[in-house]
C-alpha cells in the first residue's frame, strides 16, 4: 500500500491541496487535487510494451465529468453520463497541450491520463485542476517528464488582474486567460476576452507565470517525497549512414520542391523525391529509416531557409499574408452565408436563426444552463484531398469550433435586443493552414450577411515560430500547413480593430519566453487589421434586415399575472395557438412574450389571440360573447376568453322578461355592456343598457344572435368609453 502524502499552498486566497497514496493505488501515478470545494482525481497509467507501427507520442487524456459532483442527475432516458460534453472535450485538449511537449518525442508506450471530477462547487473551474493533477501524476510516475507544470486562470476585473476568479466573477471580467507554465517558461495559453489590448494580455501572462511558480514548487515537494525512479527516455532517429545517403540524393532537388508556390505541386514534388529515395536506397536501408531521414532533411531545409535567408516555402516574406478574397450571400435560401479564402485555405460559413426555444441546454458542471449562440466547425477529408471516414466531430473540430465561437461572443448582440438562437456552421472546403482563424473571418462576414446586428467585425490570424539551438528565432505570419508541421509554435489570435477576443497558443518547445509572445501579439495585430480591411471591402456592417426566410420575431409585454391565461391548463391554450397559427411562442416570467414566424399574417393572428386573452374587462366596455350557462335569475356570458359575466334577467332586454330562456339559450351570442365589477371581481353585464344607448343614435340597431342587425364592432369602436389597456408593446426584429 502506498504511503499517504498531502501538500498544500494558498493561491488567490484559497487553499490548493494535492494528495496521493489514498486513492487508485494500482495506477502508475494517482493524485487528488482540491481547490475550494472543487476536487478531481487524476490517474496516469502506461502500457507495458510500445505500440507497434506508430511514429507519434501515444498520449491520451480523458476528462470525465460526473454530474454527481454538482449534485445533479443526468438527463436522458438512461440517466447516466454518455459521450463527453463539449466542455469536457475542451478540458481534454487544455490538459493535453501543455504536457505533450514535455514528454519524450520518441516515447511509444501508451500513456493514459484520466481526470475524474469528484466534486464541483460551481465557483472554481476544475479545468486547471486537471492540468495540475495530470502534471503531478506524471511527475511521480516512471514516465520521463520535463515538468512540473502549473496552471492558473487570470481575470481582468475593474482594471485589475485577478488570480483564479470564480465562475461568477468571470461574468464581469473582460479577460479569462489560462496560463500553463514550467519553472522556466510558458508552455500554453488560452483566452477569451472582451476586446482587450495586447499589453493587458502580456501583463496577464507574466502575472500567471509568476503565480504558477508556487504550484510548481508544491508538485516538486510531492515528487521528492514519493516520486518513482524515471525510465530512460528512448532516442529515435535514423542512423548517420541513412541521413548521409538521403542527403546526397535530395540536397540539390529539395530546395526546388519546397519553393513550389502551390500546395499540390509542392506535395507532388516531395512525393516524387520519396519514391526516388525508396527506389535508390530501398535495398540498403529499411523504408521507415529512409522516410524518417527524408522528413528530418525537409524539416532542416525549411527551418534553415527561414532563419538564414528569411525565405518561406511559398516565397512570401515573414510577415506577408496570402491573397484574401471574401464573398457573401452565396446560398439562396439560408439566412446568411459567407466564403473566406486566404491563399489555399477556404471556409464557407452559414448562419441560421431560430427561436429562443432552439437554444442549447447545457447539462454540465458549470453555472450556465443554456446558450443561444453556437459555432460548429466541420473538417471533411476532401479539404485536404484525402479519403477518410466521415463521422462524428473529432476533438480537434470541437476545439476549433469553440475557439472561433469564443472569438465571436464579444461582438454578438444582447439577448434582450435580439431574441434569437444563432447557429453558425463553418465548412472547411480547402485546408492549407489555420482553418480555425479562417472560420472566424467567414463567421464574422456571415453574421453581417444574415442581418444580425453585431458590434464590429472580427478577424483571426495564426503566427508561427522557427528557432534554432543558437537562440535565433523568426516569427511567421499566416502559417501554412507545412510551416505548422515543421515549426515550433501555432499562436492563434482573433479580435476586432479595438482588441483581442480570443487566444490559443500551442508549442512544440519546452516553453516560450514572454518576449517572444509579446512580439507575436504585436505581429498578429498588424495582420488582423490588414485582414479586417479586406473584409470590409465586401461588407462593412450588418444588413438592415434579416433574411425573409428567417423567422420574424415579435415582442409583446403583458402583465405577468396574465401568463397563466396564455398558457392555459397544462399548456393547452398555448399549444392551441401554436397549432392554429404555426408560430413559435416563448414566454418569460417577467411577462415578455416572443412570437416567431416566417409568415407575418400568422404572427399577427397569434398576437391578436394573446391580446384577447390578456385584455382586462373594464366598466363601460361593450363586448360580444357567447352564453355559457343559464340560471333562473340570469345568463352567464363569456365576454373574453376565460372571463365570464352575468346578465341579470332584468338586464336582458328593454322590456320585462318572464323567463331567461325566452331571450337566450346556451351558445347564443349576446352584445352586452359591463355595468359593474364588484369587490370580489364578479362582472355584472347589461343587454338593456345597449338598447338604451342605441336609442339615442338615429338608425342604430343591435346585432347579436337575437338582434341580427346590430353593427357591434362599429358601435363598439365608435361609442365605447375611452379606457386604459394593459401594456402591450410590439417590436419586430
Amino acid at each position: 500500500m502506498a504511503t499517504y502524502h498531502s501538500f498544500e499552498c494558498t493561491i488567490g486566497g484559497r487553499k490548493l491541496t494535492i494528495e496521493t497514496g489514498k486513492l487508485a493505488g494500482q495506477a502508475n501515478g494517482a493524485v487528488t487535487v482540491r481547490y475550494g470545494d472543487t476536487m478531481v482525481l487524476v490517474t496516469a497509467c502506461i502500457s507495458q510494451k510500445p505500440r507497434e507501427g506508430v511514429d507519434f507520442l501515444p498520449l491520451t487524456v480523458d476528462y470525465e465529468e460526473r454530474l454527481y459532483a454538482a449534485g445533479k442527475i443526468p438527463g436522458g432516458f438512461i440517466r447516466r453520463e454518455g459521450r463527453p460534453s463539449e466542455e469536457a472535450t475542451l478540458a481534454d485538449r487544455l490538459t493535453d497541450r501543455p504536457l505533450r511537449p514535455l514528454l519524450p518525442k520518441g516515447w511509444r508506450r501508451d500513456i493514459q491520463l484520466i481526470v475524474t471530477v469528484l466534486s464541483a462547487d460551481r465557483e472554481n473551474d476544475p479545468d486547471i485542476l486537471a492540468v495540475i493533477g495530470s502534471s503531478a501524476a506524471l511527475s511521480i510516475s516512471e514516465v520521463p517528464f520535463d515538468g512540473p507544470v502549473g496552471a492558473i486562470h487570470i481575470g481582468y476585473i475593474d482594471n485589475e488582474l485577478v488570480l483564479n476568479p470564480t465562475l461568477a466573477q468571470l461574468e464581469n471580467s473582460s479577460l479569462d486567460l489560462v496560463v500553463a507554465s514550467t519553472k522556466k517558461a510558458v508552455v500554453m495559453i488560452e483566452a477569451g476576452a472582451q476586446e482587450v489590448a495586447e499589453e493587458i494580455a502580456v501583463q496577464a501572462t507574466k502575472f500567471g507565470h509568476e503565480a504558477n511558480q508556487e504550484i510548481i514548487a508544491l508538485q516538486e515537494q510531492l515528487k521528492q517525497a514519493c516520486g518513482k525512479p524515471k525510465l530512460e527516455a528512448p532516442v529515435i532517429g535514423a542512423s548517420p549512414e541513412v541521413i548521409s545517403a538521403v542527403s546526397s540524393i535530395v540536397n540539390e532537388k529539395l530546395p526546388q520542391a519546397l519553393n513550389q508556390p502551390v500546395k499540390s505541386q509542392r506535395e507532388e514534388a516531395l512525393s516524387n523525391l520519396k519514391e526516388e529515395l525508396l527506389a535508390s536506397l530501398g535495398e540498403s536501408f529499411p523504408e521507415a529509416d529512409i522516410l524518417s531521414a527524408f522528413d528530418s532533411r525537409v524539416r532542416a531545409e525549411l527551418r534553415n531557409n527561414v532563419l538564414a535567408k528569411g525565405q518561406r516555402i511559398s516565397g512570401r516574406s515573414l510577415t506577408e499574408i496570402r491573397p484574401i478574397s471574401c464573398e457573401v450571400g452565396l446560398l439562396p435560401r439560408v439566412h446568411g452565408s459567407a466564403l473566406f479564402t486566404r491563399g489555399e485555405t477556404q471556409v464557407l460559413t452559414i448562419a441560421t436563426l431560430g427561436s429562443i426555444k432552439k437554444e442549447q441546454p447545457l447539462d454540465g458542471l458549470g453555472i450556465e444552463e443554456s446558450k443561444r449562440f453556437m459555432h460548429h466547425y466541420n473538417f471533411p477529408p476532401f479539404s485536404t484531398g484525402e479519403v477518410k471516414r466521415v463521422g462524428t466531430p473529432s476533438r480537434r473540430s470541437i476545439g476549433h469550433g469553440a475557439l472561433a465561437e469564443r472569438a465571436l461572443v464579444p461582438i454578438m448582440p444582447l439577448d434582450a435586443d435580439f431574441p434569437y438562437t444563432i447557429r453558425l456552421v463553418s465548412e472547411v472546403l480547402n485546408s492549407s493552414g489555420s482553418t480555425s482563424m479562417a472560420s472566424v473571418c467567414a463567421s464574422s462576414l456571415s453574421l453581417m450577411d444574415a442581418g444580425i446586428p453585431v458590434k464590429s467585425a472580427v478577424a483571426g490570424i495564426s503566427i508561427g515560430l522557427v528557432t534554432n539551438e543558437q537562440g535565433d528565432h523568426a516569427l511567421l505570419t499566416d502559417i501554412e500547413g507545412m510551416e505548422d508541421n515543421y515549426g515550433d509554435m501555432d499562436f492563434k489570435v482573433a479580435g476586432t480593430a479595438k482588441g483581442i477576443t480570443s487566444l490559443q497558443l500551442d508549442t512544440k518547445l519546452k516553453g516560450l519566453s514572454i518576449e517572444i509572445l509579446e512580439k507575436a501579439l504585436s505581429q498578429a495585430r498588424e495582420a488582423r487589421l490588414t485582414i479586417l480591411n479586406e473584409m470590409q471591402k465586401t461588407i462593412n456592417s450588418s444588413r438592415p434586415e434579416i433574411s425573409r426566410y428567417a423567422p420574424q420575431m415579435y415582442k409583446l409585454v403583458i402583465d405577468p399575472d396574465k401568463i397563466g391565461a396564455v398558457i392555459g391548463t397544462g399548456g393547452k391554450t398555448i399549444r392551441t395557438i401554436i397549432d392554429e397559427t404555426k408560430t413559435t411562442i416563448d414566454i418569460s416570467n417577467d411577462g415578455t412574450i416572443l412570437i416567431g414566424s416566417t409568415n407575418e399574417e400568422s404572427a399577427h393572428r397569434a398576437i391578436e389571440i394573446i391580446e384577447s386573452l390578456t385584455k382586462e374587462v373594464e366598466v363601460g366596455g361593450i363586448y360580444t360573447g357567447k352564453v355559457t350557462r343559464l340560471m333562473s335569475f340570469g345568463a352567464f356570458v363569456e365576454i373574453l376568453p376565460g372571463k365570464e359575466g352575468m346578465v341579470h334577467i332584468s338586464e336582458l332586454a328593454d322590456y320585462r322578461v318572464d323567463k331567461v330562456e325566452d331571450i337566450a339559450k346556451v351558445g347564443d351570442e349576446l352584445t352586452v355592456k359591463v355595468i359593474d365589477i364588484d369587490s370580489q371581481g364578479r362582472v355584472n353585464l347589461s343587454r338593456r343598457a345597449i338598447f338604451e344607448k342605441l336609442s339615442q343614435l338615429p338608425g342604430a340597431k343591435v346585432r347579436d344572435s337575437l338582434a341580427k342587425d346590430y353593427p357591434f364592432k362599429k358601435q363598439r369602436d365608435t361609442h365605447s368609453p375611452k379606457r386604459s389597456r394593459p401594456t402591450i408593446t410590439k417590436r419586430r426584429y
